[in-house]
């Protein structure tokens, strides 16, 4: 409860100053909460809902998923992120891809703009095709998480998505590694890429966890990405910790 507390004084300063916000049910492997419920209970209708993007993953019943998406609309937000889930741990998909399921939400609410996944560390021909493919139902995605560390394979994905004039819109993940504990890069390995020699590397060599994410968000600029998204900002201090990175990396906030 005071996580979630935390959260929607993070959510309320950032949107308010025009910052998006993509919201997941902080679930891993545990029965994902209701994150939709909590926000539309706790955030008032004050705050912009239209910066606000729930996660929904398929990892629940389909009238769920269906009720969840109209709750959504109903609630002013105008947008969804529609992932499969993990198949490793936690309840079952109810759908095999992610695409199935935003296939049933569009058909039953034209209304929403709904989000896709690639990876860039994946064949990036591949995950083009999944991305031009007709039946994706999306109006953007977001990508894996990347590192200025690893910048080659996105490299590769930006300019195969160029050149085979993929318009949809990207969304490049950046972590923000607070240290360089090897039991906690070790642990974070399970979920996402982690460089781990590299992350060890620039905080031995005394860089701050700003500098750090603020590298790595320089480096998509300069690559060619133009919109991205930072996970794991510390709660309590995300507008400034955000402000920051920002003004590390030369970039202002949108």
């Amino acid at each position: 409860m005071d996580a979630w507390i935390d959260t929607y004084h993070a959510v309320r300063r950032l949107t308010e100053q025009g910052t998006y916000v993509f919201l997941t049910d902080s679930a891993a492997g545990s029965r994902e909460e209701d994150n939709l419920r909590h926000l539309i209970t706790n955030l008032g209708r004050d705050v912009p809902r239209e910066r606000i993007v729930p996660f929904l993953t398929a990892k629940h019943p389909i009238d769920y998923c269906l009720s969840y998406a109209e709750r959504a609309h109903q609630n002013g937000f105008l947008s969804l992120v529609v992932l499969g889930g993990d198949k490793t741990v936690g309840a079952p998909r109810s759908v095999e891809h992610a695409w199935q399921l935003r296939q049933l939400l569009r058909a039953k609410n034209q209304a929403l703009s709904l989000g896709g996944w690639a990876n860039p560390h994946a064949d990036p021909d591949r995950q083009v095709d999944y991305l031009l493919a007709a039946n994706l139902n999306a109006e953007f995605y977001l990508t894996q998480i990347v590192s200025h560390h690893s910048l080659a394979p996105v490299q590769r994905f930006i300019d195969t998505a160029r050149r085979r004039e993929l318009g949809l819109p990207a969304v490049f993940g950046v972590f923000f590694y607070r240290s360089a504990k090897p039991r906690t890069l070790e642990t974070l390995r399970s979920f996402l890429p982690v460089p781990i020699e590299g992350l060890t590397r620039e905080f031995e060599a005394g860089a701050t966890a700003e500098e750090v994410c603020a590298r790595t968000v320089r480096s998509l600029l300069d690559a060619g990405a133009r919109h991205f998204y930072i996970s794991n900002l510390p709660i309590g201090r995300a507008p400034a910790t955000l402000a920051k990175i920002l003004e590390l990396a030369g970039v202002t906030s949108s």
